[in-house]
């Protein structure tokens, strides 16, 4: 049976802790719905309604355009070893661009100040409801490594480089929704 909360409680906190994987699902009014997975690592909670993840370069850049249109933005988290738990995080996101004032300072405040490699932006989530379910239809898997292909590579590329495929690659939606990047 799922349950609802205006926040996070300390249970939930220490369930998100405890994942490897969450999933963003972001969309606009029209166009197509956006679920991609993000490696837990990168989520941070500031407080009991506020998370962010520090996003890396990818193929697309989905997330940013729609919260540039709607701002509506889900994250979910599912146990995939332990108790049977779906958790999801419901509310409005915005994007932190890269280098910003407030990109620094919580880079330096939640992750000692060092940047992923292929750092693009952050996205930060204004939580209005939790809700937690069963998960009893969620497959138990061993956690075996991480991937490594997306910082190697990152790190073979130059900061123009990057920058450059950005431009390319991730400044519209596949929908054709502007992203923010190179404004």
């Amino acid at each position: 049976m799922a349950k609802q909360f205006p926040s996070m409680e300390p249970i939930h906190r220490e369930f998100i802790g405890k994942q490897r994987i969450f999933f963003t699902a972001s969309a606009a009014a029209d166009g197509r719905v956006n679920l991609s997975p993000k490696d837990a690592a990168a989520l941070r909670v500031v407080d009991s309604n506020t998370v962010f993840y520090l996003d890396q370069t990818g193929s697309g850049n989905e997330t940013a355009a729609h919260l540039l249109r709607d701002g509506r933005l889900t994250l979910m988290f599912c146990a995939l070893n332990g108790a049977p738990t779906i958790l999801r995080l419901y509310g409005k996101g915005r994007i932190i661009p890269r280098g910003s004032k407030e990109y620094r300072d919580l880079l330096a405040l939640h992750f000692a100040g060092c940047e992923r490699s292929g750092a693009r932006q952050m996205i930060m989530l204004s939580i209005d409801t939790v809700q937690t379910s069963c998960g009893y239809g969620v497959p138990r898997f061993e956690y075996r490594e991480d991937r490594t292909t997306l910082t190697r590579w990152a790190e073979s590329r130059s900061e123009a480089e990057l920058e450059e495929y950005r431009r390319l690659k991730n400044a519209r939606s596949i929908d054709g929704f502007p992203t923010g990047i190179g404004e």
